[in-house]
Order: C-alpha cells, then structure tokens, then sequence
C-alpha cells in the first residue's frame, strides 16, 4: 500500500431494498490507525454501512477496498466465496448480540475461527486465545459457557474472538446497546484501549461521550447520506447542519 491509499476507500455506496433508498451515494475514506464513530438516528444506514465494509450486506452499487482491494468483487461463486473469505480474515466485526455459541465454552468460542481459516495449530490458536482474552481481562473465564457471563463479558469474548484473527480493521455494530447501563463501561474500556494501540476502527454508537473522548472522526448520517463529518469537537460543539444541531439536541438533552 502506498501512502496515497486510503486504508479504507467506499466509492458511492449504493443500497437500495426495492424502492426504499438505505444508502445514497456515500464516498468517504478511513485512514490506517483512524478512529471514526458514526452517528446517527435509527433507520439513517449506519449498521447497512458498517455491514456493507466486509459485504455482509452487499450493496446495489459502488465499491468498497481494504487497501486498494476491492472488497465486495462480482465472481464466479467459488471464486468470490475464497475471496471474500480472505478479506473477511482482516476485518474483525463485534455485533450488538454478541453473536457467540452457546455451546462452546470461551475458549472454543475464540479458537474456532483460527483454527478453521487460518489452519492453525490447537495449541497455536488457544496460545492466541489466551493472549486475547488477558488482553480483554477474560482470561480467568477462559472455560466458562456464555451462559456463566454477564452482557459486558460477553461482548469482551466476542472482542477478543475477533481479535484472535489479527484483523487489519475492527468494525463495531452498536457494541453496547444490549448492554445494562453498569456494563456499558467495561465495553468502552476495551475499546479505549484498542484506541490506544491504534487499531483502525469504525464504529456505530450512539454513546455520544465515548466518540466525543475516543473518536479521531465523527461521521453524522441521517437518510442514508453523511450529512456532515469532523473531528468530535467540531461535530458536537459547533455542526455546521441544522439537522446535526437537532438530533444533537434531541440525543443529548434525552440522555441527562
């Protein structure tokens, strides 16, 4: 990758469900160790957005790239399944419902997707494991069932699950909006610190003080369109668009 390539290029997304319109023409780029929130109303695209960077949600037009490779390819079946495999191995995804199965313990739950996509050894991968999980403060939960966790510890594992891939990229899908209140922090803490590690992240949230005081990047949609974009001080004190000052207002004066 040369200097001039974004890390992450979407080129006029499109993604229509019929006749309804989800995504409009969205174009932004994401630089290597960037940290970029996105906001936002409920039904605006963001998650369809998120969803569309690995193809999980394939778009009507446009195209997405991890540095310089395009993501979402028109392939013969076979080809685009080995494909999108081995771009889906760089870009980690933690979901609002964790997602982990519940019939596996921690550990398996963190090992199964080295094991199976990378080829890696068992003792490889739960040397991995255990690295990701004291890395998420869930090493001492290492043989528990999902079942045994809290909402918080349960997200922690699906963070770590992703990170066990070694992802180039980490896409979070509104991480803590399952969560109580009282866990939302020890979520928040993770993320701070892949923060601090310079991971590249792009996450939907609507914690309003967690992009304010992580985010490198706030992107505001609304309508399937990025009405506006800054750095959180600009974004959350001083919006250029009357629709970023109304549901700023609305989403913060509902959250005292």
């Amino acid at each position: 990758m040369t200097d001039q390539t974004p890390f992450v290029e979407i080129r006029h997304a499109q993604k229509s469900y019929g006749d309804l319109e989800v995504l409009k023409d969205i174009s932004l780029t994401v630089q290597r160790g960037e940290i970029v929130a996105i906001i936002g109303p409920s039904g605006s695209g963001k998650s369809t957005l998120l969803r569309a960077i690995n193809d999980l949600d394939p778009l009507t037009g446009g195209e997405i790239l991890l540095e310089g490779v395009q993501v979402n390819k028109t392939l013969p079946h076979r080809q685009y399944e080995k494909h999108i495999n081995a771009m889906r191995q760089q870009i980690g995804m933690v979901f609002q419902h964790f997602n982990l199965f519940p019939h596996l313990n921690v550990r398996d739950n963190v090992t199964m997707a080295p094991k199976l996509l990378k080829g890696i050894s068992s003792k490889e991968a739960d040397k991995l494991a255990e690295e990701q999980l004291n890395h998420v403060g869930m090493l001492e939960r290492i043989d528990y069932y999902p079942s045994q966790l809290s909402g918080g510890q349960k997200q922690r594992v699906a963070i770590a699950r992703a990170l066990a891939m070694q992802p180039k990229l980490m896409l979070f899908d509104e991480a803590t909006s399952a969560l109580d209140p009282e866990l939302v922090e020890e979520v928040n803490l993770v993320m701070k610190k892949l923060a601090e590690e310079h991971m590249t992240m792009i996450i939907v949230t609507h914690e309003m003080d967690f992009a304010a005081s992580v985010c490198d990047r706030v992107l505001f949609m609304d309508q399937g369109v990025v009405v506006e974009e800054g750095p959180p001080e600009k974004i959350f004190k001083n919006p250029d668009m009357d629709r970023t000052k109304e549901f700023l207002r609305k989403h913060l004066a509902g959250s005292k």
